[in-house]
This record gives structure tokens, sequence and C-alpha cells, in this order.
């Protein structure tokens, strides 16, 4: 079973961090949202509370085949700003193991040069910030060795089902696909 670990900061998209939660959890995935505050509890930028599975101090992240990094302000600022997470990706990145981030998140795999020469998207305007980039103008998602990017709560379901497909495979991602009735437009 692969295991995800999801960083939820106050501020954070609602979308973008419950549809990958929701749909990798039903395509076998072992999920754990982790709280990046002083709560379980976590506020999104839209009002929504969501109760975490875990705190940051109390999870075992390293041990995760992949990190996702939901957008939403100031939810990006605030796990950007987390010195634990920093170590983390880097970690991670420098392991090329599997990292994803949607919307505004990718800017801080750009401000860490995640992006040089990786072809990637991110929620619109904010493409400066990818430093280094290929950016592919209207990509719903892109995966670009180890790293998979995303442009916002439109594209969050081919996100999740991406990821599906990264960790599970495509029959596995199909089979999800078909099972909330999604199909590409």
């Amino acid at each position: 079973m692969s295991r995800v670990c999801i960083f939820l900061a106050n501020g954070f998209e609602e979308v973008e961090a419950l549809v990958p939660v929701d749909l990798l959890r039903r395509a076998g995935a072992e999920v754990t949202m982790v709280s990046m505050g002083e709560s379980l509890t976590v506020t999104g930028r839209s009002g929504i509370s969501v109760l975490c599975d875990a705190m940051w101090a109390d999870t075992d992240a390293e041990n995760a085949d992949l990190l996702i990094l939901p957008g939403g302000q100031p939810g990006t600022r605030n796990l950007e700003a987390h010195e634990g997470l920093k170590a983390l990706l880097e970690k991670f990145y420098n392991e090329e193991r599997k990292i994803a981030a949607i919307c505004a998140a990718p800017t801080i795999f750009g401000h860490r040069g995640y992006l040089v020469g990786r072809e990637a998207t991110c929620y619109p305007g904010l493409e400066g910030e990818l430093a280094g980039a290929k950016l592919v103008p209207g990509a719903k998602v892109l995966t670009d060795g180890h790293v998979t990017t995303s442009r916002g709560v439109g594209t969050a379901i081919p996100f999740a089902i991406r990821l599906i497909e990264l960790l599970c495979g495509e029959e596995k991602a199909r089979e999800v696909a078909v099972g909330i009735a999604y199909r590409e437009a």
C-alpha cells in the first residue's frame, strides 16, 4: 500500500487538498492529512475547517511514498515558512522521491530550484515564481521526473488521478476515474 502525506496549513485551498485525499484513499493509498498548525483542526481559505489525522511532530512523513502540497493563500506561504517541511522536501527532492504541488504551491518548488529545466505549471499569474521551469501554457497537470505540478481548483481531479497513476498504475487510475464518473473534457 502506498503511503502519502498531504500538508495542511491555515489558509489552504480546500478542494485542492480534499479531492486528492478522497481519490487516493479510493485507490487504496494510506493518506495522512498532516496539520502544520497548533491544532489538528486546520481552517482553509474559504473558512472550512478540516480535522487532520496527525500533527507535524507526530508524523512519520520520511517514510511516505509521496508528499503533496495544496495551494491557497495564505496556506502556501504558511507551508513555505515551515522549516521542518523545507528540510523534508529537500530530502525527497535530492533522493528523487515523489513530490507534488497544485495551484500556488508549485511556487515553493520554484523558490527552492526544484523546477529548473523541468516542465511545470501553476496558478495563472504565478509562473514568474517557477524559476527555470519549462512552462507549458494551459497544461492541467505535468509530471517531470519525480515532480508533479498542477494549476488549481479546476484541475484537482486530474491532479489526483495522475497521482493515483504514479502510485498505483494506470488501471487503478482508470478504475477510480470511472467510479466517480470522471472523464476528460
